[in-house]
């Protein structure tokens, strides 16, 4: 019979300071979504974070981590974007309330893709993280009742606001507290939980499951496997479907990779799909076909919001984009024009540069993780949260949702921090080559053989 407490791979608790932040961080996600608080704690922890790590480093307490250096390409990158930000809000003439602004929301939004996995170089291990992951599924399963209750019950579906969107945010939608929501296509329910939409809850969701994968407990995998199914199934994400099923192939073969046997059957394969091959492409092509029609109004509206934003991007503002979101036409309900879609949204905004700010991190994230992932199951873990980065910037805005996303972001920065050390170092107890925190210095008592014993090892 499972435990919760049984075996040695049950006691992940936190032991550092930076541990017991994340940890309470991720746990108590539910405690923050009711006051509103989720999209102020992400810009918040992780900048507070980073700057401790900075002021302990000043006062000799604990040395700042040395960055792998994919993580400057990222660093970089995200600086680019502030750049092009700056440069559009220029060129447009949109004036300096617009731009203190627009820089606050990069601060709050892109920026955090490069400060999180910084924090992942700091004293955290990714059985913590992990760990905590599994909390918040075991949190949405006992909360279903609630949840599926209040549909049954015909309870309001947005019963308040917290007033924290005085702060200020995209909107309304990402401080409200949401029991479940309807599909106006198909007239049932859908749920986005602790998520400012119900897609959104697959994303959060497809790194929850990729964390159970990993996870040592059998029942907190279990768990945790379970939640995260569980939230995707309440979400109706198409996307998310297909991220279970590349996440689960992504994962069984990453730990194969140095097995003869799957490289003989790799073989095989391509030689029965030379065999097969115009079946195969039907096939993907009727599921294609499936797969956008099982929501048509959706994927025509996403498809003219990519439209417009590409013929405007080239025709008006190609090399630094426009600076701002601006709202569609009638044609696309209104909506910002790239919303759906992080490329077009990029192009739109911030131009060309804008893209490729994001492009090249993102390719050498996936190149140099990829090098190392043989027999090193942190370094794994980073190749698939950078793989769903990839995948869901084709159908959601990964700016926006960088407050809900960054315990994949940490994992991506310790993987990195692991990649170089040899792989018996790369499972998810290690903290990596890491300084801890210091004591306070106390003055030492004045007496003969005071320092005798300091210098002793």
């Amino acid at each position: 019979m499972f435990s919760l407490k049984a075996g040695p791979e049950a006691d992940v608790r936190p032991e550092t300071p930076e541990e017991r932040i994340i940890w309470f961080s991720i746990t108590a996600t539910y405690l923050f979504y009711l006051v509103g608080g989720l999209y102020v704690l992400a810009p918040v922890l992780a900048w507070s974070l980073v700057m401790r790590a900075a002021w302990l480093h000043l006062k000799g307490r604990q040395r700042f981590p040395r960055l792998p250096w994919p993580l400057w390409v990222w660093i970089i990158g995200m600086i680019v974007m502030e750049f092009s930000l700056l440069a559009g809000h220029l060129i447009e003439n949109l004036g300096t309330g617009k731009l203190i602004k627009s820089s606050i929301g990069w601060a709050k939004g892109w920026a955090l893709l490069a400060v999180f996995p910084i924090i992942g170089c700091l004293a955290i291990r990714p059985a913590v993280i992990i760990r905590a992951a599994m909390h918040v599924c075991l949190h949405t399963m006992l909360l279903l009742p609630v949840f599926v209750g209040a549909w049954l019950a015909g309870l309001p579906q947005v019963p308040f606001v917290s007033p924290l969107q005085a702060i200020g945010g995209p909107g309304p939608e990402f401080f409200a507290v949401s029991l479940y929501e309807i599909d106006p296509g198909s007239g049932m329910p859908r749920w986005r939980l602790f998520t400012p939409w119900a897609p959104a809850v697959g994303f959060v969701a497809s790194i929850y499951f990729a964390c159970a994968l990993l996870e040592k407990h059998p029942l907190w995998k279990a768990i945790g496997i379970g939640g995260s199914v569980l939230m995707i199934l309440m979400s109706g994400s198409r996307m998310a479907l297909v991220s279970l099923v590349l996440i689960s192939a992504g994962m069984f073969l990453l730990k194969r990779l140095h097995k003869p046997w799957l490289w003989f059957s790799f073989s095989g394969v391509s030689l029965i799909g030379g065999f097969l091959g115009a079946p195969i492409l039907e096939a993907i092509d009727n599921f294609i076909a499936a797969f956008k029609g099982s929501r048509a109004d959706s994927t025509r509206v996403r498809a003219a919001l990519g439209r417009i934003a590409v013929d405007r991007w080239r025709n008006e503002a190609p090399w630094f984009g426009h600076g701002i979101v601006e709202r569609g036409p009638h044609l696309v309900e209104y909506m910002p024009i790239g919303s759906h879609h992080s490329w077009y949204g990029l192009l739109f905004v911030k131009g060309i540069f804008g893209l490729f700010a994001l492009l090249v991190p993102m390719l050498v994230s996936l190149l140099h993780l990829l090098r190392f992932v043989v027999g090193r199951p942190v370094v794994q873990l980073g190749l698939i949260m950078v793989g769903l980065l990839f995948v869901y910037s084709f159908g959601e805005n990964l700016e926006i949702l960088a407050y809900l996303i960054w315990p994949g972001l940490i994992l991506i920065g310790k993987a990195h921090q692991l990649a170089g050390l040899p792989a018996s170092e790369g499972h998810i107890h290690n903290m990596g080559p890491v300084d801890v925190e210091k004591p306070l210095s106390r003055a030492a008592p004045a007496s003969a053989d005071a320092g005798s014993s300091d210098t002793a090892t």
